[in-house]
């Protein structure tokens, strides 16, 4: 086998269209956990966005407090490829459930203690002590795509996939519109004061229900299929027993970077238009902060039953052409989206409902097949490390995206078009990236409507 070419053996599954009743727990399992996750994840950059720059990261400077409060949150995305490298070794090596169950337990930790780190006026190690614990959380969430996506799409029918594949990636909706949920109750709740000194560590706090969701998962899920054949296969010839991670690097490289490469507008464009349009528009253009949190809710809501539909689609037609209509969608919707963000204020809220309204239906496409394209694209006993060094790549560069956005801008909202003009090169790399895999692995899907 060549360094760029890959197993195309699909994950096993039966090929009728009625699921195991465990592929269905599999699947409800995988969203809870990635949900809470993802809640974890994203209510430290909600917070960076409203608070961290004040109660942190003080200065003179408007941009200088939101740079440095945004590169934290970039920090967690740096520690993703980390734990999808040390979460696929071991995913590979012992199992797909214990992996996932270690990073719901560490997600749960270290977040509820980023809700009792002191500010910086009282002690002055805070910010490094606030950076350990989002390391921490990236590698945890690193950690957890893969093995959920894994246990959702393993353990499912092998012509239902995309649709089972996408109830890992209900995480993501689902934790923005709970983290969402939580900030709008404490902000209406709770005097402006009051939420900067304590208010906002309660959405940090409640992470500690994950515990149970963990031992949930430890203790009523089984093991996927596939990796219990891959389990017997290193029990009995010890000389397959190599890393995985460096045998996905040795015979796969192109392909873990081609995945990051087509994958890196989604992640991008997610950032920049939930996080960062946040801080823009409060900072910049005026609006009430529970205004904007509230057609992000909305937004995001509308986004959960597209996810499966868009999962489901993707058995029908394809995993690739689904994928490849939302990297079209988000390329296009880029600039748009952003003058019309730019273009909004405290008596004219609807330009940024449009925005991100059509901006969460255009990134659907994508949520809803990445995790089950990804896994397909990796031969088992590679699959969680592939997948997960792909997506996590992929991350790294999304996570400097409002950091970025901030720079571009400037403090001048009438450079908000060149946020959109960023999504839009994203989206060329990310056109080109996929292309390529159309090209190199157009039989690695084997859905009943055969599509590449």
């Amino acid at each position: 086998m060549s360094s760029d070419t890959v197993d195309v053996t699909p994950p096993s599954g039966t090929t009728t269209t009625e699921a195991p009743p465990k592929a269905g727990r599999a699947a409800v399992a995988a969203a809870i956990s990635t949900s809470l996750e993802w809640y974890d994840f994203f209510i430290y950059s909600t917070a960076a966005a409203l608070v961290f720059n004040s109660t942190f990261f003080a200065t003179g400077n408007e941009v200088v407090a939101a740079v440095n409060s945004f590169a934290t949150v970039a920090v967690g995305f740096i520690a993703r490829p980390i734990g999808g490298v040390l979460a696929g070794h071991f995913g590979d090596k012992v199992g797909r459930k214990p992996v996932l169950v270690a990073a719901v337990v560490l997600m749960a930790v270290a977040t509820s203690l980023i809700g009792f780190v002191p500010n910086t006026e009282i002690v002055w190690l805070a910010p490094m002590i606030l950076v350990t614990l989002r390391i921490c959380q990236g590698l945890a969430v690193g950690a957890q795509w893969g093995g959920a996506v894994l246990l959702a799409t393993e353990n499912a029918p092998a012509n239902r996939r995309g649709f089972f594949g996408s109830f890992a990636q209900l995480g993501v909706p689902i934790g923005v519109v709970l983290g969402n949920v939580v900030f709008l109750v404490i902000t209406s709740t709770v005097a402006q004061d009051d939420f900067l000194s304590w208010g906002w560590r309660i959405p940090f706090w409640i992470s500690l229900v994950m515990l149970p969701v963990a031992f949930a998962i430890h203790r009523y899920l089984e093991e996927t299929p596939e990796f219990k054949k891959i389990a017997e296969k290193l029990d009995a010839t010890p000389a397959v027993k190599k890393s995985p991670i460096i045998e996905v690097l040795r015979k796969n490289p192109g392909t873990v970077l081609l995945a990051a490469g087509s994958n890196a507008i989604g992640i991008i464009f997610f950032y920049t238009m939930i996080t960062g349009s946040v801080q823009f528009v409060t900072t910049y253009l005026d609006v009430e902060r529970s205004t904007v949190l509230t057609y992000i809710l909305i937004a995001c809501a509308l986004q959960i039953p597209l996810v499966p539909l868009f999962g489901h689609l993707s058995d029908r037609f394809g995993r690739k052409l689904i994928f490849g209509l939302g990297t079209v969608a988000m390329t296009v919707w880029g600039i748009p989206m952003w003058l019309l963000i730019g273009g909004s204020g405290p008596d004219s809220v609807w330009p940024f409902a449009i925005a991100v309204i059509v901006g969460v239906i255009a990134m659907s496409f994508q949520t809803g097949t990445q995790g089950t394209l990804f896994s397909e694209l990796f031969p088992p006993e590679v699959r969680f490390s592939g997948a997960s060094l792909g997506y996590q790549i992929s991350a790294i560069i999304g996570g400097f995206a409002p950091m970025v956005m901030v720079i571009l801008i400037g403090g001048d909202p009438d450079n908000a078009w060149k946020v959109g003009a960023l999504i839009a090169v994203s989206g060329a790399l990310g056109l080109l990236c996929l292309l390529t895999i159309v090209r190199r692995y157009s039989n690695t899907e084997t859905t009943e409507a055969g599509q590449a």
